[in-house]
């Protein structure tokens, strides 16, 4: 179905503005703070590289209060919100704090780097009562959400399986220590995890390919397409079995160099994920099939719309919708939407469409691909308990031990 790409929408008036703190900076840290603009101004600005931090505050075109630290910007009384573009290591405990000091925040996906944080996260903001919105934009991206209400709606019948592409880890050789450049604090960068030696490509955008920082293609892309996937299975997986080939390179990526996940969910459906076809997620029902990603959204049910339309005014799956809002596809225009719909919830105390606790659902699935791929072996799940059922080695894969002076608790 053709979707109708527009501009901004109208900035709120300066008096209805919030103060907006930044937190992580390179590109997609820079996205987010440049949308959050369209709703409030941004304060102050933090990054633990210095060149990256002088960067972006010069794009905002004001002059926003800068630190390396960002319990610095968290104790500032004029930031009400913030954004945070750090790496994936970082996420929870900047959650977690940035709701202590009473602010509300939107946080780049994936939510955690263990399902153990995400249990602790989604506690502590029902704790604190804070408003949080979780960067799986695509829950905004009109393809993607339209695809989910109509598997939900039953417009390929009862649905059965669900085939999930995510595309190949990069691989890499053997990569050499250096002294770590003196713009950036690598002790600081480095956070929770293990004190090594600065390589340059641990840093920045391929962290992703570390399993000390993130998960690679698992939880990069995964918590985009198996995030949709498992709003429209509404249900959790119970197994899971995961087979990879895994990198033993000194020094070099160490994610799976091949992967394939399969999972069983608790209402029956099974999903398999894997990192070769075409990327984006296949939905098959008893009465048809259906694809999506980010550029197309096809099968017979779509081709039945003009005859059997599907009006956005009664999308079901998510219950705030704000109809003003038009529809938007594509990342820079669905974080239009996504970033609305925070501000809206900021307002209103809603819960937003990509909350915390379905994300940390989410992340923890692909998190659970991951520790079966490790261990190289299928593994039964407790969704409620959260556990692994008699697997020890499973369950002491749930958390890492954390650096001292950078545990969250």
């Amino acid at each position: 179905m053709p979707l109708t790409i527009v501009g901004p929408e109208k900035p709120r008036h300066k008096v209805e503005r919030l103060g907006v703190g930044a937190i992580g900076l390179r590109y997609q840290g820079s996205v987010i703070a440049h949308k959050a603009q369209l709703y409030g101004d941004i304060v102050a600005v933090c990054d633990v590289d210095r060149n990256v931090r002088d960067q972006a505050t010069a794009a905002f075109g004001s002059t926003p209060h800068r630190s390396e630290d960002y319990h610095d910007l968290l104790a500032r009384k004029d930031v009400d919100v913030v954004t945070i573009g750090s790496p994936d290591h970082w996420h929870t405990k900047m959650v977690i704090d940035a709701c202590r000091a009473g602010k509300d925040v939107y946080c780049e996906k994936p939510l955690t780097l263990t399902i153990d944080e995400g249990k602790l996260l989604t506690k502590v903001v029902k704790e604190t009562g804070r408003v949080v919105q979780v960067g799986s934009w695509q829950r905004s991206d009109d393809r993607f959400r339209q695809a989910v209400e109509m598997v939900r709606g039953g417009r390929i019948g009862q649905l059965q399986q669900v085939d999930v592409v995510l595309g190949k880890n990069a691989t890499s050789g053997s990569f050499v220590p250096r002294t770590p450049p003196a713009h950036l604090n690598w002790n600081l960068w480095q956070g929770q995890t293990p004190n090594v030696p600065y390589i340059e490509e641990r840093s920045h955008y391929t962290f992703r390919w570390w399993y000390e920082y993130s998960g690679g293609q698992m939880t990069d892309w995964g918590a985009h397409h198996i995030d949709i996937a498992q709003w429209a299975i509404d249900s959790v997986p119970v197994e899971i079995h995961g087979t990879a080939k895994m990198s033993t390179v000194p020094n070099g990526y160490n994610v799976a160099i091949d992967f394939n996940v399969t999972y069983k969910y608790a209402n029956g459906v099974m999903m398999t994920v894997g990192d070769t076809g075409d990327n984006g997620i296949l939905f098959t029902g008893d009465a048809g099939r259906m694809f999506v990603n980010r550029g197309k959204i096809t099968g017979a049910a779509v081709e039945a719309l003009p005859t059997n339309p599907l009006n956005r005014a009664d999308w079901k799956v998510y219950d705030y919708d704000n109809h003003e809002r038009p529809a938007r596809a594509g990342k820079l225009d669905a974080i239009i939407n996504h970033m609305g719909n925070f501000f809206d919830c900021v307002e209103s105390r809603r819960t937003p469409v990509s909350d915390v606790e379905s994300q940390h659902r989410s992340v923890s699935t692909c998190h659970l691909g991951n520790i079966s791929m490790r261990l190289g072996r299928p593994l039964k799940w407790n969704p409620e308990s959260e556990m692994f059922p008699d697997d020890a080695a499973a369950n002491a894969m749930l958390g890492r031990e954390q650096r001292q002076g950078f545990e969250t608790s």
